[in-house]
């Protein structure tokens, strides 16, 4: 396929879009840009995202490393596809009596749901805004899931970026924590006791206050927290929304 035409895109990412046909310089039979992000997805998976290689595809396809080429020119254009593929299509809005934060909460925890299945999508750096087709369903329901609440459109922009972002953190930190083994009670417990050694009252006493009331005796469901800092947000949104009424 061609490099960049058209849109200014790669010529991968127009497929995805529907706008380009398949390759025309002899395309192996029964291979597909679909077929072949799948099968990214699926070595991410199994794995991890450092196996992930043209070639290590091709292998899953039983096909050549360059066959891949007529489809996808270069690594960095399969790693952005795979992570559309991860994230999968936003769900349907709610209903507009519902309001603005049942969309919004939706929202964030569908995003939230589908970065814990593939974590490895985590590890893929964001070098730009979205252009690829979920990700661009994704903004465009996180600005109608505001349309109704009298914010500009940049503030809506911000919203959706602010939240985009706190949901992306907390599952990168889950992510983390869960493959570091770090949020077990018997961890936590353990954290306790060395904070109590490190420390003395009298120079951290608001770390003392947490102890005392057993902050970090067990570990936390990692949904808590995540709920907690969501509803906070909004929080913070719904006062905007009100001084803009």
């Amino acid at each position: 396929m061609d490099g960049q035409e058209g849109s200014g895109l790669p010529a991968s990412f127009e497929a995805a879009w529907g706008q380009r046909q398949r390759p025309s310089k002899g395309p192996t039979p029964g291979l597909s840009l679909e077929l072949i992000v799948n099968a990214a997805v699926r070595v991410a998976g199994s794995e991890g995202l450092r196996a992930v290689s043209m070639a290590r595809v091709a292998s899953e396809l039983d096909a050549s490393t360059m066959s891949l080429y007529r489809y996808v020119a270069a690594k960095d254009e399969l790693l952005a596809l795979m992570v559309d593929a991860a994230l999968g299509p936003p769900p349907n809005l709610k209903e507009p009596d519902e309001g603005w934060r049942a969309r919004l909460t939706c929202w964030a925890w569908t995003y939230h749901a589908r970065a814990r299945e593939h974590p490895w999508a985590l590890r893929v750096p964001i070098s730009g805004p979205p252009t690829t087709p979920n990700q661009v369903a994704w903004l465009e329901n996180g600005l109608r899931s505001l349309g109704n609440t009298g914010l500009g459109e940049e503030e809506k922009a911000s919203v959706v970026l602010l939240l985009s972002g706190y949901v992306r953190n907390e599952a990168t930190l889950t992510a983390d924590l869960t493959a570091g083994k770090a949020i077990t009670d018997a961890a936590m417990s353990g954290y306790a006791r060395l904070l109590a050694t490190l420390t003395a009252p009298d120079s951290f006493p608001a770390i003392h206050a947490l102890l005392a009331a057993g902050v970090f005796d067990k570990a936390d469901d990692p949904d808590d927290e995540f709920s907690f800092g969501l509803e906070r947000i909004l929080d913070g949104i719904d006062a905007l929304v009100r001084a803009r009424a």
